[in-house]
């Protein structure tokens, strides 16, 4: 399987993403055929820094649970209004 096919499953959650150039925390917005839309996240203000476009084969490491995704979930999650 290859890893924009297996990325595709965890479009709309929170990962911290490692490419050729970077890595961030932030959530995967769309997993495309050759490129993954990923909405960085400033971890200090939990509010979207910015929106990049990263093509797949730079993309490195995908880190999906841990404690500091879970940290972001739960910050993110609090500042939601009912």
């Amino acid at each position: 399987m290859r890893l924009i096919q297996k990325l595709k499953g965890y479009e709309n959650r929170y990962v911290y993403m490692k490419w050729a150039s970077g890595g961030e925390y932030g959530k995967i917005k769309y997993v495309g055929e050759d490129f993954v839309e990923f909405d960085i996240v400033d971890v200090d203000s939990m509010s979207y820094q910015e929106t990049v476009l990263i093509y797949a084969p730079l993309i490195l490491e995908v880190s999906i649970g841990g404690s500091d995704i879970s940290r972001i979930v739960a910050e993110i999650s609090s500042q939601l209004t009912p």
